[in-house]
């Protein structure tokens, strides 16, 4: 194995599962006989816990702490002496703070090419962030936005990053085996614990106030006396939970609102939901919304720069953002529908899944792009 085809993919924190798309860049490198080196800032698997594809794996193990002010510095260092041991032709860095300590070890390095993904909306809107970019990024560097509208946002908002170096590739789904992991609909049901007989408006998110599930309860809330046969099932946990078992006590529904807290590889249940809401405040490009249309699932969101493309093309749902009113009728009017019609809007979900978001294009879009950089900065040496 030679130099040129050592890559470092870099991670803010451990977390490793089958639909991580990291490690579907992982699959699709390793397809094209580079040999990957998956690091992980913070965190590192337990005993029996699932680790990386790459041919190799390291955990700095930080403290968050770690990465801010003087000590941020200390692990610059660290990265760049472990770059600098390793003789990478590549760096893939994931999310803001692990694409901006490599801004300042590309000054060092005088080999490899990098490629920043951008996983979301709002890394830029500090001046200095823009600023550092403006300083820092070359020729050397590519940014990659998972969606069209991420990367609108950062070709708009940091002047930087402009149509030669800053890229949409959309995130995927491993579609054969997404299908293959989904439970059938009674089973998963019963996994869940969920009551027979019930149409279900599902939804799978972290319990924080960005996912928007405060907004969903209080639509639900509007149609919950309609539509008695209505359960609405939230598979995550996090900070938000008491304020949303607060909402839903308020509301009187504690019998037709289960927040079910986190499960491991949620994508398994997604054919326990009728519906799959989104109800997001902010997003890159969810996998949560791909999983369901996995599961040939009717889907409905808000509608967001992130979502709207996707619910426009697979003929989901959209409501204007933070209207309840809105979300409350458009949750009815897929109440109102047969269950074949369901099915049906799921199947074209699913098809427009296929011709849209299928893994191979995923790999095979940064299959190119990074050839394309390293014959260029061959060229260029």
């Amino acid at each position: 194995m030679t130099k040129s085809k050592k890559v470092l993919q870099l991670q803010l924190r451990y977390n490793v599962n089958e639909s991580d798309l990291a490690e579907q860049l992982v699959i699709g490198l390793k397809d094209e006989g580079y040999e990957v080196t998956t690091l992980f800032l913070r965190g590192k698997p337990d005993q029996g816990m699932p680790v990386s594809k790459a041919q190799q794996s390291c955990y700095f193990d930080c403290k968050p702490a770690d990465l801010k002010g003087f000590r941020r510095w200390l692990v610059i260092l660290k990265l760049y002496r472990f770059c600098r041991a390793h003789g990478f032709a590549a760096v893939i860095a994931h999310r803001f703070k692990p694409i901006s300590m490599m801004m300042w070890i590309a000054l060092l390095l005088r080999k490899p090419v990098f490629i920043g993904i951008e996983h979301g909306i709002g890394d830029y809107d500090r001046v200095f962030r823009r600023l550092e970019a403006g300083l820092l990024i070359s020729r050397r560097w590519r940014i990659v936005g998972v969606s069209t509208a991420v990367t609108r946002y950062l070709q708009t908002r940091v002047s930087a990053f402009n149509q030669t170096n800053t890229l949409a590739i959309n995130n995927a789904i491993d579609i054969e085996r997404a299908s293959s992991v989904m439970l059938p609909a009674e089973q998963a049901r019963k996994a869940l614990g969920l009551e027979e007989g019930k149409r279900v408006i599902g939804c799978i998110g972290r319990l924080v106030p960005v996912k928007g599930h405060a907004g969903l309860i209080t639509a639900f809330a509007q149609i919950a006396e309609r539509y008695p046969d209505t359960l609405l099932a939230i598979i995550g946990e996090g900070r938000s939970r008491a304020e949303l078992e607060a909402l839903v006590g308020n509301h009187g529904l504690q019998d037709r609102v289960v927040l079910l807290g986190a499960r491991d590889d949620a994508l398994q249940y997604v054919k326990a939901f009728d519906i799959f809401a989104m109800p997001s405040l902010s997003e890159g490009l969810p996998l949560a919304l791909l999983e369901a249309l996995a599961g040939a699932r009717a889907v409905i969101g808000s509608d967001i720069p992130s979502l709207t493309p996707i619910l426009q093309g697979c003929g989901g749902a959209a409501f204007k953002l933070g209207d309840t009113d809105e979300l409350a009728n458009e949750l009815a009017t897929l109440l109102d529908l047969s269950d074949q019609q369901l099915a049906d809007k799921g199947q074209s979900g699913f098809e427009y899944l296929t011709n849209n978001h299928a893994i191979k294009d995923f790999r095979a879009a940064y299959q190119r792009l990074l050839a394309e950089m390293l014959a260029s900065d061959s060229e260029c040496s």
